[in-house]
Formats: C-alpha cells, sequence, structure tokens
C-alpha cells in the first residue's frame, strides 16, 4: 500500500480526479450532519459498497471516493498499489484513510468543524 500524501500528490495532477469536489449540496449535507455523522456513514458505505463501481453522486462520500482513486478495486490497484487480490482489510483501510482526510478537508474549508 502506497502512502497517502504520495498517492495525494499524485491525485493532484489528475485532471480526472480534480473534478470531483464537493460541491453546495454535499456542502450543506456536511453543515447539517455534521463531520462526525459524515464519516461515520463513509465507513459504512464504504465496507458494504467498495465495489466494481461506485455512483458519481447521491452521497458525499461517493463524490469523495472518486476524488481518491477509492472507487473500485482497479483504482485502488493502480493508484494505492493494493492488489485485486488482496483482502479487502487494506482497501478499505486506504479508502477510509482517505475518505476522512479528504471530508474532514472540504469541511474545514467551508468553516465546519472537523
Amino acid at each position: 500500500m502506497r502512502d497517502l500524501d504520495t498517492v495525494f500528490e499524485s491525485l493532484a495532477k489528475s485532471a480526472f480526479r480534480r473534478r470531483f469536489a464537493l460541491g453546495v449540496r454535499e456542502g450543506s449535507y456536511l453543515r447539517e450532519r455534521g463531520i462526525e455523522t459524515v464519516l461515520a456513514q463513509a465507513h459504512e458505505l464504504i465496507g458494504k459498497r467498495l465495489a466494481p463501481q461506485t455512483p458519481f453522486r447521491g452521497h458525499p462520500v461517493f463524490i469523495v471516493q472518486h476524488a481518491t482513486a477509492t472507487c473500485c478495486r482497479l483504482c485502488l490497484a493502480k493508484w494505492h498499489g493494493i492488489a485485486a487480490e488482496k483482502t479487502l482489510d487494506e482497501g478499505r483501510t486506504a479508502a477510509c484513510g482517505g475518505c476522512d482526510r479528504t471530508l474532514a478537508k472540504g469541511a474545514a474549508a467551508r468553516g465546519y468543524e472537523a
């Protein structure tokens, strides 16, 4: 598994990954429910759904999964160095870590408590 700082540096260079940003609707969701609740939802969703295709919208976590390349096994392999034949424990760790970091940063940028 690659270091998250290294992965995030690489992701910042990807035009595709940079297009995924939390919008007004997601900001409202974060504000209304609070970052702790959304982080708990992230862990739950990732635990249930590290699927071949994560939806592109519908929950802030889905957007963050695409932004952090933790949306599917192929992206985990390509960006995070977690081979598809590895157990999902390592993939979930990377996905949760990346999502936690990005959601907290998004909340802080909007002035919400993280």
